[in-house]
This record gives structure tokens, C-alpha cells and sequence, in this order.
């Protein structure tokens, strides 16, 4: 079987692997995120790819990244988290450094198609996948084809305005609801620093033991729900898969059910609301398969 490095870049980490065509991997590894400085961004990036080469062919590197991407070229006008790669064409630069062909997809596209081909939206024509992690994004599948928009903004969810009151607009579905949020309020109630590493596991393993966490919890979970009530009720679609890497938390699911149903109007616009099959995984396949796609590979 053909080979493929494929990478899931996240504003936390970088995550890599060596596929086979089929999404089976044969090692996994990842790193933390140089955010800023492109040089740095780029030496990891070269680093991991001969890492690889060192022992395998492969047929080229696959990259699942955030931000306003222009899959045609590689363009990528915003970058999420990612400061280092707005106005970058990060396919061209990686091209000019290592002797492999590169594609590059938005993170929750690359998402969205893993579900579709080998995912739980294999039999979806309409279907929409949310990714929560550092942000919040997605990919949205209409009439079986995935839907870009006009300038590669489809997806973006993570602007959605969820609370208003008169000009008075509250924080967008990215600071109420990301993963980074849930963490930056359990450090905010338990007074830990910034310097003392929290991740969503600390969150959901001490929710167990304190009332305070579980409510916090909730609370967050209920701001999910509100996109999730706002994307169903605008584009009607099959199911609502989510994604990212929250979502190895077993009970992560009922919670989000939960609120969804204490919603009004819920019962009325009910679709299922599931996982995705590839959970955190879903990038760096996602990545793969849209690389076959365009190279024909």
C-alpha cells in the first residue's frame, strides 16, 4: 500500500503520522506548536518529514491546517492560532525545502472528509462536522460535496455570535466554548497559574470529585449546544458529528445531549448529534484522503 506523512496542525500541537492509503497508521508523534517564529515553524516541520523519509517512501505530505485556506493553492490568509503562517503559502515553502508534493486543507474540512469517506457520514449526503480544541471550526457537507464558500470561510464557527444584549455582544463560540475556554475557567475557579499545566483531562477527572467543576462544565457544554441548535436550525442537516481531541472524554457526549434537550425548540429541528469515528485522529486522515483527492495518488 502507498504511504503518506500527514500532519494536524493545532494551536497547542502539531500532530504527525505515516499513513497507509486506507487511514491505517504505522507510527504517530507529535510536538508542541511553534506559533510564531515561521523559521522554527518550518525547521519542525523539515525535521519530522526526514525523520520519515529516513526509512520509508512515501508519496507525499498531507496537512490539515486552521485558519482561511485555499486548498487550490496552499494560501493561507488566516492561520488561526498559527500567527507564523497569515499571508503564508505554506505548500510552496515546505515544496522548495523537501522533494515531496504537498497539499493543504482547513483543519475542519480535513475533519469533515474522514467522516465522509471512512467515517460515521459514509451514508451523509448533509452533514456537518464541529471540531472543538484550542478553537472552534468545522466542515459542512451539502448535496454529498464539501462546501468551501466563496472564500474558503465555510466552517468557521467559531465567530458565531451566541450572547447579545442591545451593541453589547459577548464572546463568540471560540472564547465561550473551545476546549481553551473550559481550561482557562477551571483555572480561574481553582486559582491555578498559567505556568501550572492544566489540559481538558485535569477538567473532566476532577469534575468526578467537585460539584464547582461539574457545573462549570455544564455551563460550557451549553454553550456548545447553542451552535449546534444554530447550525441544525439553519442547514437542516442528517447529523451533527463532533470532533477534536475533547472528545476522548467518555462522558463528553451525554453532557452536550443533555443540554441540547433542555434547549426550547430542540424537540422541533432533533437531529442526531454524534462523535466522530476518527475522533482526534480525523486531521491527519482527513489531510491524507484530500491529498488522493487531489493528486489522484
Amino acid at each position: 500500500m502507498k504511504k503518506y506523512i500527514s500532519f494536524d496542525v493545532g494551536g497547542t500541537k502539531v500532530k504527525h503520522g505515516l499513513l497507509l492509503e486506507d487511514g491505517t497508521f504505522l507510527s504517530k508523534g507529535s510536538y508542541k506548536t511553534p506559533r510564531k517564529d515561521l523559521d522554527e515553524f518550518l525547521q519542525k516541520k523539515i525535521e519530522t518529514i526526514q525523520m520519515y523519509l529516513q526509512d520509508h517512501q512515501v508519496m507525499g505530505v498531507a496537512i490539515s491546517l486552521p485558519g482561511f485556506i485555499n486548498p487550490n493553492t496552499g494560501y493561507s490568509e488566516q492561520a488561526g492560532a498559527v500567527t507564523a503562517l497569515i499571508n503564508q503559502n505554506l505548500k510552496s515553502l515546505l515544496e522548495s525545502k523537501v522533494p515531496l508534493h504537498v497539499e493543504i486543507e482547513n483543519d475542519g474540512n480535513c475533519a469533515a472528509i474522514a467522516e465522509k469517506i471512512s467515517g460515521n457520514a459514509k451514508e451523509c449526503n448533509d452533514f456537518i462536522c464541529v471540531t472543538i480544541g484550542t478553537g472552534i471550526g468545522g466542515g459542512i457537507y451539502v448535496d454529498g460535496k464539501l462546501l468551501h464558500g466563496h472564500r474558503f470561510r465555510a466552517g468557521e464557527f467559531g465567530f458565531m455570535i451566541t450572547q447579545a444584549q442591545g451593541k453589547d455582544i459577548g464572546p463568540n463560540l471560540h472564547s465561550a466554548a473551545s476546549t481553551s475556554s473550559l481550561i482557562s475557567a477551571y483555572r480561574t475557579l481553582k486559582g491555578i497559574s498559567e505556568n501550572e499545566y492544566v489540559n481538558a483531562n485535569t477538567v473532566f477527572l476532577a469534575a468526578e470529585e467537585s460539584k464547582s467543576v461539574r457545573r462549570l462544565i455544564d455551563v460550557w457544554a451549553r454553550k456548545i449546544s447553542y451552535g449546534i441548535f444554530n447550525l441544525a436550525s439553519t442547514l437542516n442537516p442528517q447529523k451533527i458529528l463532533i470532533g477534536g481531541g475533547i472528545t476522548e472524554q467518555k462522558n463528553l457526549l451525554s453532557i452536550i445531549t443533555q443540554q441540547l434537550n433542555e434547549l426550547p425548540s430542540w424537540d422541533e429541528i432533533n437531529i442526531p448529534v454524534e462523535l466522530c469515528k476518527h475522533r482526534n485522529n480525523a486531521g491527519m486522515i482527513g489531510a491524507m484522503y484530500h491529498f488522493r483527492q487531489k493528486t489522484g495518488s
